[in-house]
């Protein structure tokens, strides 16, 4: 038997991983540096940084890929990518997978929206039939060349036709033989146990926490005691850097010189630290 991935060996029962949002190369080296163990690489922040724009199915398979590939040649931690609807039919679900696993995915996530989606706790989503979702499910999974890209199966059904039929979904996608859930936008703490009870004993569970969404926002650890296995901020990286952008700039504006910020940026050397230039300048010395 092949020995699991570092993912898949941090998601047995009871045991929790944090993943933060990260949607490119820097924010990404950031997160390792904190010391986490997993990220999450969101297709909400690839439309917010990339693009300025909303989440509302406008981001691409090849943007997505650039983006991981350009993250997973840069640190060493799993990543877990947002795949949106897989970007089109089984088929395309199929060149996803296929494209992301190359790229470096320890885990793509595919959601049973119609195209185009929006984000998870915007209004205004839909669904597509159940049968439709687990033909999706199913190529993913035969798309896969090792059973360490692991398959994460997300329902918006929630908003759409209510918990119970959220959680009937979730369980035909368990029978299709993903590797974890994600039911979105869990209402209430009773919705998030309701989920938990039905499915944390037999599969991963996902909560994703998105500050000022439909979901209780919740620590790690308790999410943990609730029986989730994954915790995601997928936004909050983008919503902070908007923050401290809107504070910088406004100040620049305002004294036309860096100045007052100084002590809240970092200089010169510091950054060059951070992106590990005197590593890179010596590796560069070995080939002269």
């Amino acid at each position: 038997m092949a020995e699991l991935s570092p993912l898949a060996q941090r998601l047995g029962p009871g045991q929790m991983v944090l993943a933060p949002g990260v949607y490119d190369a820097l924010s990404a080296l950031v997160a390792e540096q904190a010391g986490f163990e997993a990220l999450y690489l969101s297709g909400a922040s690839i439309a917010y940084t990339r693009l300025g724009r909303s989440d509302v199915g406008l981001t691409t398979y090849t943007e997505v890929a650039d983006s991981l590939a350009r993250i997973t040649e840069r640190v060493n931690l799993p990543v877990i990518v947002d795949a949106d609807t897989g970007f089109g039919n089984a088929l395309n679900v199929q060149r996803t997978v296929r494209g992301f696993e190359r790229a470096g995915a320890a885990m793509v996530q595919i959601e049973d929206q119609t195209f185009p989606k929006r984000c998870g706790h915007l209004d205004g989503k839909a669904v597509v039939p159940v049968a439709e979702m687990c033909g999706k499910l199913r190529a993913a999974l035969d798309a896969r060349t090792s059973n360490n890209t692991l398959i994460l199966a997300r329902t918006d059904a929630v908003a759409v036709e209510g918990l119970d039929a959220a959680l009937d979904r979730a369980e035909q996608y368990l029978a299709c033989g993903v590797d974890a859930l994600f039911i979105e936008a869990l209402r209430t703490p009773e919705q998030m146990d309701a989920a938990c009870q039905r499915f944390a004993q037999r599969i991963p569970l996902l909560a994703n926490m998105v500050e000022g969404g439909k979901t209780p926002v919740q620590s790690a650890a308790e999410l943990q005691a609730r029986g989730f296995r994954i915790a995601i901020f997928p936004g909050g990286t983008a919503r902070a850097v908007i923050y401290t952008l809107q504070g910088y700039y406004g100040s620049l504006r305002e004294h036309q010189t860096t100045a007052p910020w100084r002590d809240r940026m970092l200089d010169f050397d510091a950054l060059n630290e951070v992106i590990g230039t005197p590593e890179l300048m010596a590796v560069g010395k070995l080939y002269e």
